[in-house]
């Protein structure tokens, strides 16, 4: 059994306004991704495509059968695997999942990352409860398991998800195979590396109480609750502090009940007082994500995506599914192919640089900000103004006052990369 190590990444945040706790008739989606402090994540978008009748999918570490059609995805993933921490597709489906511990042993047997199963579950499914289906199913088929880190000491756990269409939400927590969900139709929820579904079950797996009687867990006479059921008694260090951040999370969902907006998102994940906005020893937020999913199913999703680390000084940029979408090549890591210590045996043995055109000439900004207040906060405003640029721009196209051709919005996202690519001083990044 893999050993929980105190100095792991273990943390993250995701958030979602469902009408009426949104400001606007959309459901409001977010997350922020904490990861080992020098772990890259890339914004990877994968165009929809069909497959030959038997054909087999390569994921991080082990294959899975393909299916026939699969949806066009924005993914933002750590760059030496296949899944990803979170992303959308193109009909709406957003998705984050998270790490926990829970009383059923995890192993470390290589089977399907939750960053895999976020990743098929968004290729697969057309709304957020289809995605869960979709989870459950390979997760009952091939399991969960293998190292969630880039490094030769095995680091392993199971995994929850916070899934969001433009109608509603779900939070998914697993434990192995077995799984309990929650659906959100109204207010706002956010989950933070713990359980977190109680006696408010809306499915679960078939032999999820017979599994827990037969372990004593659970007598079967109270009533049934996950949470308390499926928990760590003795909780580690860091999923307690992780309790502190939940609450910290829904009382600032909470304040700004009625009133909440991908702006107000982007606050909630830039707070660092309350550790959502990670910055502490061995890792921090390597990257966020913040959705618009509209009512309207006339009105196009937006996603606001990093792609670098610390939101507090990122610019969060718009992305739209749309006839121009490409790869925007300033956010893509480098690839090692057959070389890359993720494929090697044993993995993970040696060290390459994945670090993507805009990761380097972040860090510059990074170390400009600490050392040199002055030009480090002209540098800042630059990113603030640009980021409002890009939700004004949005704002205006969800209220029917800019209509740009579709190859203009599909090429949003790519141009404010290279917007933020010509900020001063990433002119000859490291």
């Amino acid at each position: 059994m893999a050993s929980w190590n105190p100095d792991a990444p273990c943390s993250c945040d995701c958030f979602v306004s469902v009408p009426p706790a949104s400001a606007v008739p959309a459901v409001i989606f977010a997350k922020n991704s904490d990861r080992p402090r020098d772990e890259v994540q890339e914004v990877v978008f994968v165009p929809a495509s069909t497959h030959a009748p038997g054909s087999r999918l390569q994921c991080t570490y082990i294959e899975v059968d393909q299916v026939s059609k699969t949806h066009a995805v924005i993914l933002s993933r750590p760059s030496w695997l296949w899944g990803a921490e979170m992303g959308a597709n193109e009909h709406g489906v957003c998705i984050g999942n998270e790490a926990v511990w829970t009383k059923e042993p995890v192993g470390e047997g290589e089977a399907l990352l939750g960053m895999d199963l976020l990743r098929l579950a968004l290729e697969r499914s057309r709304c957020a409860l289809e995605a869960l289906h979709v989870i459950a199913g390979l997760l009952e088929r091939y399991g969960q398991g293998g190292s969630c880190r880039e490094d030769p000491a095995p680091f392993c756990y199971h995994n929850t998800f916070l899934l969001a269409d433009r109608t509603e939400a779900w939070v998914l927590e697993t434990a192995g195979r077995l799984w309990a969900a929650q659906r959100i139709q109204e207010g706002a929820r956010n989950i933070s590396n713990q359980l977190s579904i109680g006696t408010d079950i809306s499915a679960e797996h078939s032999e999820l109480r017979t599994h827990a009687r037969a372990q004593g867990w659970w007598g079967g006479q109270s009533t049934f609750d996950f949470a308390q059921v499926f928990s760590l008694t003795q909780q580690p260090v860091r999923m307690e502090a992780a309790k502190a951040r939940f609450q910290a999370g829904r009382e600032l969902l909470r304040q700004h009940r009625g009133g909440i907006t991908a702006e107000v998102m982007m606050g909630i994940l830039r707070n660092k007082e309350s550790g959502i906005c990670m910055d502490s020893g061995g890792f921090r937020t390597t990257a966020s994500m913040v959705s618009i999913l509209p009512r309207d199913p006339a009105q196009p999703c937006v996603h606001f995506l990093t792609a670098t680390p610390d939101p507090s000084r990122s610019v969060f940029k718009p992305f739209i599914f749309g006839a121009g979408v490409a790869q925007a090549p300033q956010v893509l890591s480098p690839t090692f192919g057959a070389q890359d210590p993720v494929r090697t045996q044993p993995r993970f043995q040696t060290q390459v640089d994945r670090r993507h055109t805009l990761y380097r000439g972040h860090q510059v900004a990074l170390g400009l900000m600490e050392k040199e207040q002055d030009r480090g906060q002209q540098l800042q405003q630059k990113q603030r103004d640009l980021e409002q640029e890009g939700l004004e721009a949005v704002r205006g196209l969800l209220a029917g006052e800019w209509a740009p051709p579709p190859q203009e919005l599909g090429a949003l996202f790519q141009t404010f990369v290279e917007r933020e690519s010509q900020l001063e001083p990433w002119k000859g990044p490291p």
